[in-house]
């Protein structure tokens, strides 16, 4: 055959995307979503903890984040969903029964906090000293200062870098498929693959991959609109016109005749 005909029967068949297609979107998309979501809010929680203790004056403090956030961004992502999912099954097991589905998030988790830990770390160094200065003299703690004024201002400097994270998080809940999930569980690429198997074309996967785009393209320009917005700020708002002042001279009234 030719080979554009046997590359269009293998990815663009249109029968195998739409036999795919239902259970995508009420299967995989929601768990996809469910995923990176749930991902993206455990990891922005342990990656400001992780920000925090990076910056701490106590070294008991800096260095086991330091630590962490070497191992897990080393670490490839497969390798630490295995041994989260892996290792922690037995306890998981006792604790939610056969469901792999909070491990894939915890090491999804993990894997983010390493991460955000060092893009919140950088909005925070970023944040002019003269900020910490004024909030302490004003009598804030140092505590209270960093919660009140320092890390907010850290945070939305970097917000584009946490919608980049998320977008990753979406592409690498694809990996949790390692763990064993249930019919039920399956995310997007999981899906693609059964079909693939099942049929021997490959075009419900493509679909998976187009699904991803879906998700990751409008995330994507959404942040390069932020980044732009927050450089940028608001725009002034017009200035109110001025009453133009009044050059009638004394005694006379505005119609030209004098005053009763």
């Amino acid at each position: 055959m030719d080979p554009l005909s046997t590359l269009w029967e293998t990815f663009f068949d249109g029968d195998s995307m739409r036999e795919a297609l239902p259970e995508m979107l009420t299967v995989g998309l929601p768990n996809t979503l469910i995923l990176a979501v749930s991902a993206a809010l455990l990891g922005s929680v342990l990656g400001m903890l992780l920000a925090v203790a990076g910056i701490s004056r106590t070294r008991w403090l800096r260095w086991p984040a330091r630590v962490y956030t070497d191992v897990f961004r080393g670490l490839p992502a497969a390798a630490t969903i295995l041994l989260i999912g892996v290792g922690l099954a037995p306890l998981g097991m006792e604790v939610w029964g056969p469901n792999p589905y909070p491990l894939g998030v915890l090491a999804l988790s993990l894997i983010a906090a390493a991460y955000l830990g060092e893009i919140f770390r950088a909005g925070i160094l970023s944040v002019e000293a003269a900020q910490l200065e004024g909030a302490r003299a004003l009598g804030f703690s140092w505590a209270e200062s960093m919660r009140l004024v320092i890390i907010p201002q850290g945070v939305r400097r970097v917000l584009p870098a946490w919608v980049n994270q998320l977008i990753a998080l979406i592409k690498d809940s694809s990996l949790v498929y390692f763990l064993g999930l249930l019919a039920s569980q399956r995310e997007l690429f999981r899906i693609g693959q059964d079909y693939a198997a099942n049929t021997g074309n490959q075009s419900a996967l493509l679909l998976a991959g187009l699904f991803y785009l879906v998700l990751t393209v409008p995330l994507t320009h959404a942040v390069n609109w932020l980044d732009r917005r927050l450089r940028q700020g608001r725009p002034a708002a017009p200035p109110e016109p001025e009453p133009e002042p009044d050059l009638t001279p004394a005694g006379v009234s505005p119609t030209g005749g004098n005053p009763r």
